[in-house]
């Protein structure tokens, strides 16, 4: 596997929250589900090569392989302003730490850039509820 590859996976780590994002909800009924945007990074996020998903919640990430759930990174981040995020990854495969800042450049969509200068593109998983 490439640093780039892994480090996607590592990046990849991004939100839990997103599960509830895609609920679209059948107009003002009391009880019945609500549309909800998808609000800051929280949720999951795909790499765009389809290897891994990376779960971002409260402050803390982990990324698990998409083929065998194997968890292969792990972290935590931090909002910089609205649209900068953060991120310390810890490489359970490589046993490293790095840092990566990324944009959310649409709200589906995280471009972003490792401390070595390895760009990716991480993806919003929306799930309707």
């Amino acid at each position: 596997m490439t640093i780039a590859r892994k480090l996607i996976s590592v990046a990849a780590i991004a939100a839990a929250a997103a599960s509830l994002a895609g609920c679209v909800g059948s107009g003002p009924v009391v009880g019945g589900p609500i549309a909800l945007a998808p609000r800051g990074v929280e949720g999951e996020w795909l790499s765009t090569d389809g290897v891994a998903v990376s779960s971002f919640s409260g402050g803390a990430f982990q990324t698990n392989a998409l083929d065998t759930g194997n968890k292969l990174a792990d972290g935590s981040y931090r909002m910089a302003d609205a649209r900068t995020v953060e991120i310390t990854v810890r490489s359970l495969i490589r046993q490293t730490s790095t840092n990566v800042n990324c944009a959310l450049v649409t709200p589906n969509q995280l471009n972003c850039t490792s401390s070595a200068g390895q760009q990716f593109v991480l993806t919003r998983r929306l799930v309707t509820g």
